[in-house]
């Protein structure tokens, strides 16, 4: 080793690596600090590693009540999908065009944040339904009526059904934020999204 080195500047590692308990492990002299704080540490020769095994590599999976709430989510945001478009084909009467290309951005923002939810339900380990028969069973949100609207009246409908997707997100978002921050914060940014559509939709009505 050329004297210029310190021992952890050494040759390259061989590849016999093994996970001990930092205890038994005497850091050489002159070695970087921090890398023996209560961590596991791997020796690889003459090397000092903070790197995990393949092992210990953790897989983050969602409990069945995470999977539920986002379950839930995803349906009452696939039935805000649908509602807003029957919305966007029947709506009539003054505004008509303003609000009817403002209801095709609350699609937009339902259908994408839908697909955000499932992909989250996937990434830890569940799995999605967003069947047709599935969103109609379980969804919370109130039923649309049918047939044509007047602009007023589909404002302060759409103004509804949002803030009732909205208040699922935050339920589903309180019951998590502890157990997956991760999933929190991104429940957290839909329901920004959803409450700025239902301001826009009940100002149409001032």
């Amino acid at each position: 080793m050329p004297s210029h080195l310190m021992p952890w500047q050494g040759a390259l590692p061989t590849l016999d690596a093994r996970m001990v308990h930092p205890a038994a492990v005497d850091a050489a002299p002159g070695a970087p600090p921090g890398l023996l704080n209560g961590e596991s540490v791997t020796t690889i020769g003459s090397t000092v590693t903070k790197r995990r095994s393949e092992d210990e590599v953790p897989l983050i999976t969602a409990s069945p009540a995470l999977a539920g709430a986002l379950q839930q989510v995803l349906v009452d945001l696939i039935e805000l999908q649908l509602q807003g478009k029957q919305a966007h084909w029947n709506v009539v009467g003054r505004n008509f065009r303003d609000l009817h290309l403002q209801l095709d951005d609350i699609v937009d923002t339902a259908r994408e944040a839908a697909d955000t939810v499932a992909e989250r339900i996937r990434a830890l380990g569940a799995a999605v339904d967003g069947r047709s028969d599935m969103v109609a069973a379980a969804t919370t949100l109130p039923a649309f009526p049918g047939g044509e609207q007047d602009t007023a009246t589909v404002a302060s409908l759409l103004d509804t059904r949002l803030r009732a997707t909205a208040a699922t997100l935050r339920q589903a978002r309180d019951e998590v934020d502890a157990g997956d921050p991760p999933t929190a914060d991104l429940l957290h940014a839909i329901i920004d999204d959803l409450e700025k559509h239902a301001w826009m939709m009940r100002a149409e009505n001032r």
